[in-house]
């Protein structure tokens, strides 16, 4: 198993160059770098004005430069002063070559040094650690509840496998599943969230305002008050997924002949089901950790930070791409690559924790 270990680390490397040299090579030909974000506000072409106004004395902008640089490549930059445009080059590191820039950033991702934003005045890993929070509280929840909701629910509704408790659930999770997620949450919203009927759930923000003043218990029930919405508009998708994987990979299980040896040996069917099948059934579902973990740490919560007004990391990596502001998104897309490959590793590492029979080490990797 060491070798294995040290194989799969190994192989992290260039999967990582990979993913980076390949987002940075698409980044290379995307339209409006930060460059021409700067000189769309400065030339008053860009209605996000006031994020670089302030700072525009410092760019050396003049508003009497009146020179028109005609080999300028960048749209938008006539009657700029050239010594402008170079200034910004340099100072988002646009003066080296793509190979040069692509270089030092893979060394400093190496030495986990992300650098600052180009627009925020703070580094990458500061503002990884504020918005950090906010992820954890949806993914870590809504993993957590998923799993422990959909597991055993998915063994009931395989067991009971076409009685009506199963059709109905079917129904339910059906219907959960098919409607999208940034819908059912603006719906919770109008009911519960002072839409047109209710008031009782807050519409913004992981706190109130008063939350250091509030006693242990009082933390804990604010907090649990502003997160019931956005937990349970993430958890309606992955709970009926969880749930109909759980299901099906069990009653692949009960089909299969062990079962009916064990159920002849005289076995009780709560020692057939959590004693034999309960372990091979789970592997799938253990196989899907890393997938879920990931999709609802990350990818799951840009629409539902938005719609609750929630600062998360979803929702500043959308706003760094839509800036251009190449720091965040290269630094997050770096960390949560990793991270996704760590969790691919403790994956199979708990697939032969629950499986002896597994051994990686007789596998080409």
């Amino acid at each position: 198993m060491g070798a294995y270990i040290l194989r799969r680390l190994l192989l992290m490397i260039p999967t990582l160059l990979g993913i980076m040299l390949l987002s940075f090579t698409i980044v290379q030909f995307a339209p409006g770098g930060p460059v021409e974000q700067i000189i769309a506000d400065l030339t008053g072409q860009n209605s996000g004005s006031d994020r670089l106004n302030s700072g525009g004395n410092d760019l050396g902008f003049n508003d009497n430069a009146g020179s028109s640089d005609a080999s300028s490549r960048y749209r938008g930059a006539q009657g700029l002063d050239p010594d402008l445009i170079k200034k910004l080059e340099k100072q988002f590191g646009f003066d080296k070559p793509a190979y040069q820039r692509f270089g030092e950033m893979i060394w400093n991702y190496a030495r986990f040094d992300f650098g600052e934003s180009f627009f925020r005045s703070e580094t990458v890993i500061n503002l990884i650690l504020e918005k950090m929070p906010v992820s954890i509280s949806l993914g870590v929840w809504v993993l957590l509840l998923s799993y422990v909701i959909s597991i055993p629910l998915g063994i009931r509704k395989a067991v009971s496998d076409g009685s009506t408790f199963d059709v109905w659930t079917s129904g339910v999770i059906i219907v959960g599943y098919a409607v999208p997620g940034f819908l059912f949450g603006i719906l919770l919203i109008v009911l519960f969230a002072g839409g047109s009927f209710f008031n009782w759930f807050p519409l913004r923000g992981l706190t109130s305002d008063n939350f250091d003043q509030l006693s242990i218990g009082g933390k804990v029930l604010d907090y649990a008050w502003h997160m019931t919405l956005p937990i349970v508009t993430l958890l309606l998708s992955s709970f009926a997924t969880t749930t109909l994987l759980t299901k099906n990979s069990f009653i692949d299980e009960i089909r299969k002949q062990y079962v009916v040896t064990a159920r002849a040996k005289g076995l009780t069917e709560r020692k057939v089901l959590y004693g034999h099948v309960f372990r091979n059934a789970m592997l799938i579902v253990i196989a899907g950790f890393p997938g879920a973990f990931i999709g609802a740490f990350i990818t799951g919560s840009l629409l539902i930070e938005t719609i609750f007004s929630l600062d998360g990391l979803g929702r500043m990596g959308y706003e760094a791409i839509l800036k251009r502001d190449y720091p965040i998104v290269f630094g997050t897309l770096y960390i949560f690559s990793l991270i996704g490959l760590i969790i691919g590793l403790v994956s199979d590492l708990v697939y032969t924790w629950v499986d002896p029979r597994i051994d990686f080490e007789k596998r080409e990797v």
